[in-house]
Formats: structure tokens, C-alpha cells, sequence
């Protein structure tokens, strides 16, 4: 007399194939977790280029600022009228900046790395950075495409981020 069905095995149980639902909500979770790590790691690379502008602006005004101080020179930094972005090989301008009343042998660069970068001094036409230990206090605005970055000094402490409404 047969006790199981015709074409099985008497003695061997069924094993269960797939997932359970457990195992798939734990992978799931894990994507999720991966996911946001990488969407928070993501920087946003025209707010990245403004902000290398911005350090790299802040170092050239204090090489200036140190330079000036040293030579006994008044030296004013220009925005607007320096060549095209370095490595622009297809003739696009940038506006770039100027350094005057350098020493001769003081040669700092006068383009921005990336294309497009703009600055404005508010509420003059250039910086000034000495040859006094006191300065005014000065800002200005780097602009790329719509981010904006604000530098400051409140004339002795050096040239660096400041909040958009603050005061250096």
C-alpha cells in the first residue's frame, strides 16, 4: 500500500526555495542605508569650485597683504581685469583680477581656476591691502553661475568666509 503520492520520494521532505520575507526587508534596508550614505557624500561641484575659488583667493590676498607690509607698498587688488580661466584653450574669457603695487619680483596669478568665476568688492572699486597693520574692513562676493560666496576681513584678521548678511 502506497502512503505517498506517485513519483515521490517517501522519507524526504520538500525543501522551501526563495527568500523570506525577513531576508528581503534587511536587504532592502541596506540599499536604503547605502543610498542615502552616497546621496550625502554627493557634493554639489559648482559650490565646490566656488569654495576652491574662495581658499585660493584668501591665501593670494594675504601673500599680497604680507608682501605689502614687507616692501612698505600700497598694493590694491582688482577684480575683472585679468585674462581667461587657465586652461581655457578655446578662447572662453573669465574675468580674472589684478594685483597693483606688487614688488617686482612678487608675481601672483591674476585668473581664476574655473571658468565662468566672477567677484565684486562691495562698496569700493578695489581691496586694499596695506602696507598698514590696520585696514578697513573690506568684503567681496565670488559669484559662480548662481552661488555666491562672500569673503571678508574686518582689516586684521585675514580674508575668509563670512555669512552673506554678517559683518567680517
Amino acid at each position: 500500500m502506497l502512503t505517498s503520492a506517485p513519483g515521490s520520494r517517501p522519507g524526504l521532505r520538500r525543501v522551501a526555495q526563495g527568500f523570506t520575507l525577513i531576508e528581503v526587508m534587511v536587504v532592502m534596508a541596506m540599499i536604503a542605508v547605502a543610498t542615502a550614505l552616497v546621496s550625502l557624500a554627493l557634493r554639489d561641484g559648482t559650490q565646490a569650485r566656488l569654495e576652491e575659488e574662495g581658499a585660493r583667493l584668501s591665501a593670494l590676498l594675504e601673500a599680497a597683504r604680507t608682501e605689502s607690509r614687507a616692501s612698505g607698498i600700497t598694493v590694491r587688488w582688482l577684480p575683472g581685469t585679468g585674462s581667461g580661466a587657465e586652461g581655457a584653450g578655446d578662447g572662453g574669457v573669465a574675468p580674472g583680477f589684478r594685483f597693483i603695487g606688487l614688488p617686482a619680483g612678487a608675481d601672483l596669478p591674476s585668473r581664476w581656476l574655473a571658468a565662468g568665476v566672477s567677484a565684486e568688492v562691495l562698496g569700493a572699486p578695489a581691496l586694499l591691502l596695506g602696507p598698514e597693520p590696520v585696514l578697513p574692513r573690506q568684503r567681496v562676493v565670488l559669484q559662480l553661475e548662481d552661488r555666491r560666496l562672500v569673503l571678508g576681513s574686518d582689516g586684521l584678521a585675514p580674508f575668509g568666509p563670512v555669512a552673506d548678511g554678517a559683518s567680517p
